[in-house]
């Protein structure tokens, strides 16, 4: 009994004494997986599909394919994998939305830039030159800045206002936009038109110099497309043959198909990693 007790007051000195001298874990910075996704639709310009949506949807599209390849080729090995693939389609589908939609914006942010300083030096406020974006901008970015023209008319809190059109533009040039423009509100002055100007050379030269260079690296990324589709492709014809679909339905035919696919999986990921450029990421959201 007093070997017991002796053991508990140990293991209990021995917590306290770790509780103090260990310094406590940093917490992930990371965030959940329902942000990313969140922020991917946003990314993508998609209101209507929230991340569970998405979800569901992947699971539909993958179910369908399975079982419609079940009933052609008869073999469920076969069926599996193709309905992997293919429920990753609709995410693959936004991601492509999105770096689409990046490239867009790129072009027309130096226009929205020079239509603001236009604004600033007819006479008005940084304010009202945003809000007139909404009549005057590109088409593609009009919704934002109208609801950013409301919603400081209501609230009149512009640094508020930016946040939330930041939000609304989801775009990692728009980020650096509203962020100049808030450094510019908060240090004042009569810099701004200067500011605007310089900012508008920078961002067409950076959409130049990287629309040189994705033009460049294209091909790299397409040739590791079709490289990766083209045994899936060939797999999904001899699954129309019952001798190629019997020798599938065997274990080995089923580690053949598991292997292959995960090196096609490691290959793309390799190839798209070397030949894509850097994606910009929103670090001043």
């Amino acid at each position: 009994m007093g070997a017991l007790v002796g053991l508990c007051l140990g293991l209990g000195l021995f917590l306290i004494w770790r509780a103090i001298t260990v310094p406590p874990r940093p917490r992930s910075t990371a965030r959940p997986r329902r942000d990313r996704w969140a922020d991917l639709l946003a990314e993508a310009g998609i209101e209507s599909v929230t991340p569970g949506g998405l979800l569901a949807s992947s699971i539909g599209v993958g179910t369908v394919v399975l079982v419609l390849m079940a009933v052609l080729s008869e073999s469920l090995p076969i069926a599996a994998a193709f309905g992997v693939i293919a429920a990753g389609g609709p995410v693959t589908l936004v991601r492509h939305r999105a770096r689409q939609r990046r490239s867009e914006l790129r072009e027309l942010w130096p226009e929205v830039v020079d239509n603001l300083a236009s604004g600033v030096r007819a006479g008005l406020s940084l304010p009202e030159a945003l809000g007139q974006l909404g009549e005057r901008g590109p088409d593609e970015l009009r919704r934002p800045f109208q609801r950013f023209g409301e919603d400081y008319r209501a609230t009149g809190r512009f640094f508020d206002c930016l946040d939330r059109l930041k939000i609304a533009l989801s775009d990692p040039v728009g980020d650096r936009v509203v962020e100049s423009l808030r450094m510019a509100r908060q240090v004042g002055g009569s810099d701004l038109g200067r500011l605007l100007r310089t900012l508008s050379a920078f961002l067409r030269e950076d959409a130049r110099a990287r629309a040189e260079l994705e033009t460049r690296q294209g091909w790299t990324v397409n040739a590791a497309r079709l490289a990766v589709a083209a045994p899936w492709i060939v797999l999904g014809l001899l699954s129309l043959r019952p001798e190629a679909v019997a020798a599938y339905n065997t274990t080995a035919g089923l580690a053949v198909l598991a292997v292959g696919g995960a090196m096609c999986v490691v290959a793309y990921r390799l190839m798209v990693r070397i030949g894509r450029l850097p994606e910009e990421e929103r670090v001043l959201r």
